[in-house]
C-alpha cells in the first residue's frame, strides 16, 4: 500500500507558488490541486490569499492567457472560450475581458483560414455532405453559426465561379 504524502503549510505554499508560476491557474485548479494534496478548507483559504496577494494567481490574468492560447493555438472560436472559462466558474466580467485579447480581424481571418481547410479536406464528397462536414467542424470549435453560413457562403460562391 502506498503511503499519501502530508504537506506542511509553508511546504504546500511552496509547492502551489511552482504551480502557478510554471503556468496561469484559475482558482478551481488550485483549489482541486489543493484538496488532492490532502490540506483542509482553512488552509486551502489561507494559501490561495497568500497566492493572490503575491501575485501568482490572477484570475483575469489566466483568463486573458487561456483565450489568446486557445485561439491562436487550437484555432477555438467565441462560443467555445466562454463555455471552457464558464466551466471555470470565471465571472462574465472576466470572461468578457479575455474575450477582447481576440481581434475582429484575427477572428475573421482564422475562420475563413479554418473553413477553407476543412472545405477542401471533404473536396471528395458531395456538396450537401461537404458543406454539413464544414459546419459540424467549426461548430464544434466553438463558431458562431452565422459566421460559420456567411464563410460556408463564400466558399460555395468561390466554388460556382470557377
Amino acid at each position: 500500500m502506498q503511503k499519501k504524502t502530508t504537506y506542511t503549510l509553508e511546504e504546500a505554499q511552496k509547492k502551489l507558488e511552482h504551480y502557478c508560476a510554471y503556468q496561469e491557474r484559475c482558482h478551481i485548479e488550485v483549489t482541486k490541486k489543493l484538496e488532492g494534496m490532502g490540506m483542509i478548507p482553512q488552509a486551502i483559504d489561507q494559501i490561495i490569499g497568500h497566492l493572490i496577494q503575491e501575485n501568482y494567481l490572477n484570475e483575469s490574468r489566466f483568463a486573458q492567457s487561456f483565450a489568446r492560447g486557445k485561439f491562436r493555438i487550437k484555432k477555438w472560436g467565441k462560443q467555445r472560450i466562454v463555455r471552457e472559462l464558464k466551466q471555470r466558474q470565471l465571472s462574465d466580467f472576466t470572461i468578457r475581458l479575455a474575450l477582447k485579447e481576440i481581434t475582429e480581424e484575427d477572428y475573421h481571418n482564422t475562420l475563413y483560414a479554418l473553413a477553407e481547410k476543412f472545405w477542401t479536406a471533404n473536396a471528395h464528397r458531395p456538396l450537401v455532405l461537404r458543406k454539413k462536414k464544414v459546419v459540424d467542424a467549426l461548430r464544434y470549435r466553438g463558431w458562431e453559426s452565422q459566421l460559420i453560413f456567411t464563410a460556408l457562403a463564400d466558399l460555395e460562391s468561390d466554388l460556382h465561379a470557377q
